[in-house]
């Protein structure tokens, strides 16, 4: 037996209780009772009675198991878990209740071996799968603890059936998926709602204002037009200009057109000047155009989420400085957003009002990706932003690699 099972052989009170009365329970192991009755004290019958008692009737399975990993006493849990009698499973092979991690198993740590999976933070806890009667498996969570009895080493494991909890996660994982799949829906169908709004207002109601500002610009050549008529026409091609430029914010809000004319790379040079010129933070674009050939689903999904970072930090980061990289390696893109401001805390990104790093989280999650938000180290170092993304389905003019 290693060290790491003698540490822990006498963690479980269970299995002392166990082992307190086996001599007299199981046929065939005299020997061992009788090495245990010297140490027993005069209350020793009382004890053991009120051992199998509660042994008997535990809620948990019960398994005691000799070195070859046949099975010395089960308790009726055990046997009512694996749809089986105690009698028919005294005496058997683990193997027929519980699936070796191994095809030549032939000792109780072949089943739960030190390297294992766990199934809680204790060394002694697994995840098996267990066999009923009927050939049925089922996802099992147990304890073991080992013990040095008559010179033989005997093993103690209590087993629980997780078959509900399994199935209450895999219910919790596919909602969890359909409602991943429905905020996926839901960004598409408002990108396109996007798209067609920016497209009508710009063709439009553009070309509409456009035609207004050249009417006004063929009044406003007319010499014989009294003086009060050229200042209200003067004031009209005022308002004109600030409706066309309105008109083009928010188009250009709705959907970008450089997105469209000159692909992700020029959009983003866009976005960075704006971000400098609206909120006077300096912006510096790290990134290569030929890297950044993608479809427009990737381009606007990485677009937006510049965009909602950019936002971020000129709402609340008190920044003076941003840098945007993005590096392209193989069918990887790096995305690195990091400013030199008030950093986020982890608070923060836990409140319900935080929706714009929601919608990133989801954009990435969306593509396959990764993402990581977090200080850059110290009080007032800023927060950086590490976005991985995988980009072999999103590829333009050029065969992706491996």
């Amino acid at each position: 037996m290693t060290p790491q099972r003698r540490q822990r052989r006498h963690r479980s009170g269970k299995a002392v209780l166990v082992f307190s009365f086996l001599g007299g329970y199981c046929a065939g192991h005299a020997a061992a009772a009788a090495a245990l009755r010297p140490a027993r004290s005069v209350h020793r019958p009382v004890r053991e009675f009120d051992g199998r008692r509660i042994v008997h009737s535990a809620s948990d399975a019960i398994l005691t198991l000799d070195e070859e990993a046949v099975i010395l006493f089960a308790n009726p849990a055990a046997a009512n878990m694996f749809a089986s009698s105690v009698a028919a499973m005294q005496g058997s092979p683990l193997a027929r209740f519980i699936q070796a991690r191994a095809a030549n198993a032939s000792s109780p740590y072949d089943y739960f071996p030190a390297g294992g999976s766990r199934a809680g933070r204790r060394a002694t806890d697994y995840a098996v799968t267990g066999i009923r009667a009927n050939g049925q498996l089922f996802p099992i969570e147990g304890s073991v603890s080992t013990i040095e009895h008559g010179g033989r080493q005997l093993c103690t494991v209590i087993l629980r059936d997780v078959s509900e909890r399994h199935l209450v996660q895999q219910k919790l994982s596919r909602s969890h998926d359909q409602l991943r799949q429905l905020s996926a829906a839901l960004q598409t169908i408002r990108e396109e709602e996007r798209t067609h709004i920016a497209r009508e207002l710009h063709d439009d109601l553009g070309q509409l204002l456009a035609s207004l500002r050249m009417d006004l610009t063929l009044l406003q050549g007319n010499d014989r037009l009294p003086e009060p008529s050229r200042r209200l026409i003067a004031g009209m091609e005022t308002n004109l200009l600030t409706a066309i430029t309105s008109l083009r914010r928010i188009a250009t809000n709705l959907r970008p057109r450089a997105l469209d004319e000159g692909g992700l790379y020029f959009a983003l040079q866009v976005l960075r000047d704006e971000f400098t010129e609206r909120h006077g933070i300096a912006c510096t674009l790290l990134a290569d155009e030929a890297g950044l050939r993608l479809d427009d689903t990737a381009s606007t999904a990485i677009f937006r989420i510049v965009q909602e970072a950019l936002t971020n930090i000129a709402r609340h980061a008190g920044a003076t400085r941003v840098l945007l990289s993005l590096e392209r390696s193989g069918d990887q893109l790096q995305v690195r957003i990091s400013d030199d401001g008030r950093g986020i805390r982890n608070e923060d990104m836990e409140k319900k009002e935080s929706l714009g790093l929601v919608g990133m989280r989801e954009r990435v999650w969306g593509m396959g990706g990764e993402i990581a938000i977090g200080c850059e180290g110290g009080k007032h170092a800023g927060t950086r932003i590490d976005i991985t993304l995988p980009l072999a389905a999103h590829l333009i003019g050029e065969v992706a690699t491996s």
